[in-house]
């Protein structure tokens, strides 16, 4: 286990994961993902969550180590979900007089995870109830829908450290070297980022406490420059553009959409666009699509017409934008099609599903092969983009 020093009295305890391939089943994780967990250590013992079942013996190992014959006296629960509670009965059979922290929603939870009798070791606490562990203090803010309904997170004040659950959360193992905005923006827009408003809510009420550090649930301890970390969620739970950029996101069949949004880059470009990225939605990672869609303020959507509608790995795209609550963006249009181009009507329809979103007017029609007619309607559209 990498060395992570949080204070004198609060130990790291978590463990790496590296053999995961889809991090909820789902997202790709090149350099793992941490599951952290953290002992506070005091008159009364305090684990703050447990691990996944993938860790469960390496993290008892590092919990036994930092207890150094003591026992648990409390197990406060911030999240249900597995890669965080799935060690819950394994800690609450082996130390059968600890109590078990966590509000009204969590205890029914527990009971859909587990077979456990918790009726006489349950602690329920509400918005701002606190629990005294010696010198060490714990008052607990509900965090609701960050990502799901029993979330909490817990502020220690003589210490001065948030226990954020998943926010300010990232992929990556602690001893991946990456930088933080990358990972823990696709951390975010796609497993926290539908929930916006109850994130703004969350950090209104941070905003009153004094925080030196952040312990979250996955990635790094976050003990330095915390304003950045903060304003980074601030932009995103607000689904501002975090830069100026263009996203140019393709799903091309047979490689013509693909030339035609290379070609509108090399425009965009060409024009002094600040950034322009470009994603292949058939082979790129859908997740990092995701992000970079979020990230900039301006997108440029190319895709081939398919059985009445768009290829499907656009669709998907499309789905997955409309599903974490894409907005404020501005949006170009380019279809291609053969006897019948209608992926720019399916899309603008799902688009329009969306909140303020601005479509630009032109519409680039591509028939079969870009020609150079379809090169100067490209070059208009490109000025339209960069002059919304």
């Amino acid at each position: 286990m990498k060395d992570v020093t949080i204070t004198d009295n609060i130990v790291y305890i978590g463990a790496d994961d590296r053999d995961l391939d889809l991090f909820e089943s789902q997202y790709v994780i090149p350099n793992g993902v941490s599951y952290n967990s953290y002992v506070i250590l005091d008159d009364k013992t305090t684990v703050m969550d447990t691990v996944d079942a993938r860790r469960t013996d390496e993290w008892l190992e590092n919990l036994e180590k930092a207890l150094a014959g003591r026992t648990v006296d409390y197990l406060v629960v911030s999240h249900m979900e597995p890669d965080h509670a799935a060690s819950v009965q394994v800690l609450a059979e082996k130390y059968p007089e600890m109590k078990v922290v966590g509000n009204a929603k969590t205890f029914p939870m527990i009971q859909q995870f587990f077979e456990l009798d918790l009726s006489e070791r349950s602690v329920v606490v509400k918005e701002g109830d606190t629990l005294n562990l010696g010198t060490h203090e714990l008052t607990f803010v509900m965090a609701p829908m960050i990502h799901w309904p029993e979330v909490m997170v817990s502020y220690e004040k003589s210490e001065k450290i948030l226990f954020s659950a998943d926010g300010f959360g990232k992929f990556g193992a602690l001893d991946a070297e990456e930088d933080w905005a990358c990972e823990a923006r696709r951390y975010y827009f796609n497993i926290v980022g539908k929930y916006g408003a109850q994130v703004q809510t969350l950090l209104k009420k941070a905003a009153a406490l004094d925080i030196a550090m952040i312990c979250p649930l996955h990635g790094p301890i976050l003990k330095e420059n915390l304003s950045y970390y903060i304003e980074k969620y601030n932009i995103w739970s607000s689904y501002q553009p975090e830069d100026e950029g263009i996203l140019v996101a393709y799903a091309s069949i047979h490689g013509n959409t693909k030339k035609a949004a290379i070609r509108m880059k090399e425009i965009l470009e060409s024009r002094g666009a600040k950034k322009v990225a470009i994603t292949d939605l058939s082979r790129d990672d859908m997740a990092e699509a995701i992000e970079d869609a979020f990230r900039y303020d301006k997108m440029v959507l190319a895709a081939a017409s398919y059985d009445g509608g768009v290829f499907p790995c656009m669709e998907d795209f499309l789905h997955h934008l409309k599903s974490k609550n894409f907005q404020k963006r501005t949006v170009a249009l380019i279809e291609n099609g053969t006897w019948a181009p209608v992926a720019a009507k399916t899309m603008k329809a799902v688009l329009e599903q969306m909140k303020e979103i601005t479509l630009c007017d032109k519409v680039v029609s591509i028939k079969s092969v870009m020609k150079e007619a379809d090169i100067a309607e490209m070059e208009a559209l490109a000025e339209e983009l960069m002059g919304k």
